[in-house]
């Protein structure tokens, strides 16, 4: 899960951009131009901007130029097919871009790039390591073998350490918005992990889900 600030002066496209964000279990902060996505990010964070470029008042370039200064990165939504737009937001440091109209699947498929491509590439507190690119968990300086749906739970929950996820946002971001099944499969996954790690490190959010609280201990 990743906090996504989308900018788009279409409300259309930000509807839809909220819809497809939400199913994939990410967490979306819509602005319908620059001064909003300005304002926006004075009280939040952004894990990566998706912005479009041509917008009314200041341009997506603008905008874009001062997020990827502030270490947010910026995947570009266009509808301009000329291939010197592309390059020069790719060389002002974009990660990506996207032509309108797009498809959600590879809308998705390209923030998940972006999203290994930059995010922390290993979660490390005491008696615990986990390496997002390799794939592996270290407790208490041994590996520890874990089906890959387990994995990718707990490195969902490691990204979030202390936040409060619901059972609905775990199921899409590790099984998939489309998923059909039933809530009750975190439950059970979130018992293998225990197993594995401790009952204390993830705690149960009454009657909403789970938070990563760390603290693998000693023994």
């Amino acid at each position: 899960m990743a906090n996504i600030l989308f900018v788009d002066d279409e409300s259309a496209i930000r509807d839809m951009l909220k819809t497809v964000l939400k199913l994939a279990g990410h967490s979306p902060m819509e602005a319908a131009d620059a001064d909003q996505a300005r304002q926006i990010l004075q009280g939040q964070d952004a894990d990566l901007a998706l912005v479009d470029i041509m917008m009314p008042g200041e341009d997506g370039f603008s905008l874009a130029r001062d997020l990827i200064a502030s270490g947010i990165p910026v995947l570009f939504l266009t509808a301009k097919t000329a291939v010197q737009d592309r390059v020069r937001g790719l060389r002002m440091g974009a990660e990506d871009y996207v032509l309108k109209p797009f498809e959600p699947e590879e809308l998705l498929a390209r923030i998940d790039v972006i999203l290994r491509r930059t995010q922390p590439k290993v979660y490390e507190e005491k008696n615990l390591r986990v390496d997002f690119d390799g794939r592996s968990v270290i407790v208490r300086g041994k590996p520890v073998t874990m089906t890959m749906t387990e994995f990718d739970l707990l490195a969902l929950l490691v990204r979030n350490a202390g936040a409060a996820l619901s059972r609905d946002k775990i199921l899409s971001s590790v099984w998939g918005w489309d998923f059909i099944g039933e809530t009750r499969t975190v439950d059970v996954h979130i018992q293998h992990l225990r197993a594995k790690l401790g009952n204390n490190t993830i705690e149960t959010i009454y009657k909403y889900g789970y938070r990563w609280n760390g603290g693998v201990s000693d023994t």
